[in-house]
């Protein structure tokens, strides 16, 4: 509703802007009436045919200011301050001011009606008509307006937690995935200059596939899904970076499909764990140095599995799931594959495996997805 301050607490501000609680009211008021009468044709004729009218405006104006007295000042002055018991007191006082000033109107009926008092009501006692009704009925249109004021606040305090639980998610999501960008091209400037002294040749075929992960990365890295095929082609692009700085010391051995082009994957989802593969593989010299990788496809479900020898010296550093990389992508998996995904790492003194299962969804058009990505690489060319 619309936010209030003292000053501006005024019969203009009221017409202009809560005009809707009248209706609201008359059919509040009316249905009391109705349970009170037994009829509805009989309530009806009796509010808008006789004298009684003016008891009903009575009940019908004063409860209204109560209720919007207590709404749109107490309760955004005192309640919402936790100031507590000022407004307790306050509220109170507005209950009891409402009803006493409602008392007047059985009076008025009478001087209309041109009967006596105890001929409509039995009774003469102000007091009576202030604690037998107009006090109870006053308390009781309070109660409900609260309790729809505050149920609306409820509702609405609600949609503001979920909306800035999305949007700290989507901060969160963006967060690790930048802080895996910059490490992994950390990783791979540190490769290629390696490579320039050691071997030119080999450096410029790694500045090559170098430009084909930058151009993955540049264009496809905000989305929030891409083609697993996509996903495949940028991992062989960084093995066979990472083969060329290996020298041919490591046997590598990726087996993928050809066919994901027609489902969605993270970007980057699968990258830590083959990068964290090639940091920590054995550098034995007396036997084989080795990583293991495929991928297999069941309809949308995905089974990744990674192994890798490691040196006995090099255990305890490869049980630690290689640092802030692999500690990203479980994140990233808790946070994108919420119960679709089962991760399994285990670390032993001779190897390292990690076992993957995703249960992707489905790309609605991937060869649009395609044709954008093809668009981007024509316009700006790494």
């Amino acid at each position: 509703m619309t936010a209030f301050t003292p000053n501006n607490f005024d019969g203009h501000w009221f017409f202009r802007y809560k005009l809707y609680h009248i209706p609201f009211w008359c059919a509040y008021q009316y249905l009391w009436w109705v349970i009170a009468i037994g009829n509805p044709v009989k309530a009806a004729e009796s509010i808008l045919l006789t004298a009684f009218s003016v008891k009903f405006l009575f009940y019908l104006a004063f409860q209204i200011l109560a209720v919007c007295f207590n709404l749109y000042y107490l309760i955004p002055r005192y309640l919402e301050k936790g100031r507590f018991w000022q407004y307790g007191v306050f509220l109170a006082l507005t209950v009891i001011a409402a009803s006493w000033l409602i008392v007047p109107g059985y009076y008025l009926v009478s001087a209309v009606a041109g009967k006596t008092m105890d001929q409509l009501y039995g009774s003469t006692n102000c007091f009576y008509f202030f604690i037998s009704n107009a006090f109870p009925s006053t308390l009781a249109s309070m109660t409900l307006a609260m309790s729809i004021k505050l149920t609306k606040n409820w509702i609405q305090t609600q949609r503001r937690q979920v909306l800035l639980e999305k949007e700290n998610l989507e901060t969160e999501l963006k967060f690790l995935k930048y802080q895996f960008n910059p490490h992994f091209l950390f990783n791979t400037i540190n490769s290629i200059f390696f490579l320039i002294h050691k071997n030119p040749d080999m450096a410029s075929a790694s500045l090559a596939k170098f430009s084909e992960i930058l151009r993955h990365q540049l264009y496809e890295s905000n989305d929030q899904q891409i083609p697993l095929d996509k996903e495949i082609a940028y991992l062989e692009n960084f093995i066979e970076l990472e083969k060329l700085r290996q020298n041919k010391n490591v046997e590598v051995v990726f087996n993928a499909p050809d066919n994901g082009a027609h489902l969605g994957i993270a970007p980057f989802i699968l990258m830590n764990f083959v990068e964290n593969a090639f940091k920590h593989v054995s550098k034995h010299t007396d036997k084989p140095n080795w990583i293991k990788m495929a991928i297999r496809l069941n309809d949308t479900d995905l089974d990744f599995s990674i192994a890798n020898s490691a040196s006995a010296t090099a255990h305890h550093e490869v049980i630690s799931y290689g640092g802030i990389g692999i500690r990203n992508v479980q994140r990233r998996l808790d946070l994108v594959y919420p119960g679709r995904y089962e991760l399994n790492i285990q670390s032993y003194p001779e190897r390292f495996e990690v076992d993957l299962h995703l249960n992707l969804s489905k790309l609605e058009a991937p060869q649009f997805l395609e044709k954008i990505s093809g668009n981007n690489k024509a316009r700006i060319p790494c």
